[in-house]
């Protein structure tokens, strides 16, 4: 079966499940996109990654295994979202310590969160994006409606975001807080 690499699109709250988040993965090179419910935690934690300038006071859990593994020399080299059963994907994890591979199974949000604090590249087999993938036509200037920032913020001066921001980090919001530094580098 043919791999297909795949990116992170964005995170986006779920609207069918409540409490839930849904992560957009999309191919490299193409224009499918495979949509994975995930929870808030893993949202957080992606989100997180993501943002390379947002900085937690503590480690996430996937910072500590990040920490732990490069403490023992073990890269992963990939993740593969290898399988979809009942509309639940699994993941494998594609790890290497001196020169010896190792495979291990791993909820799909937390293999993403890794491979993105790793930068691995994600895959998945061509069958699974077939069968699952999408393509989503709801795009507003190149980006998804859920990722604009609330009217309420667009009329605070540059001071005010600023302090919001810093309110967002602190109540560990980090999706509001990647929205409000997406709003002050536009009017930069």
């Amino acid at each position: 079966m043919d791999l297909i690499q795949l990116k992170v699109n964005r995170i986006s709250y779920s609207q069918s499940q409540n409490g839930a988040y849904a992560l957009i993965l999309e191919e490299v090179a193409g224009d499918r996109k495979l949509p994975i419910v995930i929870g808030g935690f893993e949202a957080q934690s992606i989100a997180i990654a993501l943002e390379k300038n947002i900085d937690p006071p503590r480690p996430l859990t996937h910072d500590l295994f990040k920490n732990f593994a490069q403490n023992f020399d073990i890269k992963i080299k990939q993740v593969i979202i290898n399988k979809l059963i009942d509309g639940i994907f699994y993941s494998s994890l594609i790890c290497e310590q001196n020169k010896v591979e190792e495979i291990i199974d791993a909820r799909t949000s937390d293999a993403v969160a890794l491979a993105i604090r790793f930068d691995s590249p994600i895959y998945t087999y061509s069958k699974i994006l077939e069968n699952a993938g999408i393509i989503l036509k709801k795009e507003i200037d190149g980006e998804n409606a859920e990722n604009l920032l609330p009217d309420e913020y667009k009329t605070l001066t540059l001071k005010q975001l600023n302090k919001k921001i810093s309110d967002a980090i602190e109540n560990e919001d980090y999706e509001l807080a990647a929205k409000l530094r997406d709003e002050i580098n536009q009017r930069k």
